[in-house]
């Protein structure tokens, strides 16, 4: 019997998808070839690989057993990738990195210009999601995330405190019915902390707009739905917005950026990784809410 890698990514697709329409969708097949693949794959091994019902497929004792193979073959593929890539000499290649999708339009692009053009050989590949990936099977190199507790299994550097304050717009500030309007990040982000500090501070009938991610606060409080807490290094720099508290510590946060273990000395990663600590270094105190910095933060340091 003779299988090739394809069809363990098949079934542990299906297994994990719960059906063949998500995994042929996964895999970049239609449903046809995905039901012939895993019909001849059947015959071959002379067992049924998944229990079929209405809810979905459910895979058999064979069938774990081919999703467990293919969880060890897929963790010591990207082994060898982080190994490989670990011994490049000079940065090149594609550099994987994750980032939230407001950091990506608010700040990270015109860093990302810079350093192409001090690495013209390095592809930067960038995935925007509020959600931690896998880097451990090489979903990313790098990630750059806003949090206060960073995986264990990762490693990498603080590069600044995250300071968020109340801001409404300047034109609005004199009617009392708008500042009693909130605009504020949902339940789904920071673990609920924005939830828990909106309950203690206002009624919930008081809040305006809710948000699933941090994209699109800055401009729900200039369209004048509500006053709302933003990161000060966004709200700091918007001439139409000001800041109506010192910052708020119960939602302070830290931006980090992190890698595998296996790859912090990969040319490319600690390229990269060096250049953000520094071009990151300036507009600290802008992160960080420190009034004075206010200048410094209309535009990233050219």
């Amino acid at each position: 019997m003779t299988l090739a890698w394809d069809d363990f990514r098949l079934v542990k697709a299906i297994a994990d998808r719960g059906g063949l329409t998500h995994a042929a969708a996964h895999l970049g097949i239609n449903h046809s070839t995905a039901f012939r693949r895993l019909a001849a794959l059947e015959a071959a091994v002379d067992a049924q690989l998944f229990e079929r019902s209405r809810s979905g497929y459910v895979p058999t004792p064979a069938g774990l057993a081919m999703v467990e193979a293919a969880e060890r073959m897929e963790t010591d593929v990207a082994r060898f990738g982080r190994e490989v890539l670990g011994r490049t000499l000079t940065p090149s290649g594609e550099l994987r990195i994750t980032a939230p999708v407001g950091f990506v339009s608010d700040l990270l692009m015109p860093f990302l210009a810079r350093f192409r053009e001090a690495h013209p050989d390095v592809r930067l590949d960038v995935v925007m999601s509020e959600e931690a990936l896998n880097l451990s099977r090489r979903d990313a190199d790098v990630a750059i995330r806003a949090t206060s507790n960073p995986p264990a299994n990762l490693v990498g550097r603080r590069l600044s405190g995250i300071a968020w304050a109340v801001y409404g717009r300047n034109d609005r500030l004199q009617d009392n019915a708008y500042r009693t309007r909130w605009v504020t990040p949902g339940g789904q982000v920071a673990d609920g902390r924005f939830t828990r500090l909106m309950r203690a501070r206002t009624d919930v009938r008081e809040i305006a707009l809710q948000l699933n991610a941090v994209t699109g606060l800055r401009e729900a409080v200039l369209a004048g739905i509500g006053i709302g807490l933003l990161p000060c290094y966004i709200g700091d720099r918007c001439p139409e917005l000001r800041r109506l508290e010192d910052p708020e510590p119960g939602i302070a946060s830290e931006l980090w950026l992190l890698t595998h273990p296996d790859l912090r000395h990969a040319v490319r990663v600690r390229a990269f990784m060096d250049f953000m600590a520094e071009a990151i270094l300036p507009m600290r105190r802008a992160f960080e809410g420190r009034l004075d910095a206010q200048a410094e933060t209309a535009k990233p340091t050219p």
